[in-house]
């Protein structure tokens, strides 16, 4: 008996809705990440993309846990001497909450062009709309 290894062109793609609404910033991302990796399909091989695609909506609605709002920090850096820019989570969810579910799936994905490849396939909207409806996405549910 051997064990299966999917190759890329074996994988079969599906578009899943996950409504952020209400829900944690961590529970979100880790269900996104988990779909986006393929771990939830018993074809997962570790070195092939066999995730799927995976639309995040209602970001600004996320919400976070503690004083994170305030204490949390959003860094950036321009790469000049001086050039460290921190934001708190707070104002960051006001102004831009797509960037914020980016960085926090992003992160848990791998750090190579695998996970980059995987990163494409995230597509996170403020609100309740999207412009995948052709693509017949299914509603994901969180499980926590």
């Amino acid at each position: 008996m051997t064990t299966f290894m999917a190759k890329p062109g074996q994988v079969q793609r599906k578009w899943y809705v996950l409504d952020a609404a209400g829900k944690t910033l961590g529970s979100i991302a880790t269900e996104a990440a988990t779909l986006l990796r393929g771990k939830h399909k018993p074809t997962y091989t570790p070195h092939v993309d066999t995730g799927d695609f995976v639309i995040v909506i209602n970001a600004e609605k996320v919400e976070l846990t503690g004083k994170k709002l305030q204490q949390k920090e959003f860094i950036t850096h321009s790469g000049y001497p001086g050039g460290l820019k921190r934001t708190a989570y707070g104002i960051m969810l006001q102004k831009k909450p797509e960037r914020v579910m980016e960085k926090a799936i992003k992160g848990m994905l791998p750090k190579n062009k695998l996970g980059d490849q995987m990163y494409r396939k995230l597509k996170v909207y403020r609100g309740p709309e999207h412009p995948h409806q052709a693509q017949q996405p299914e509603v994901w549910t969180i499980r926590a």
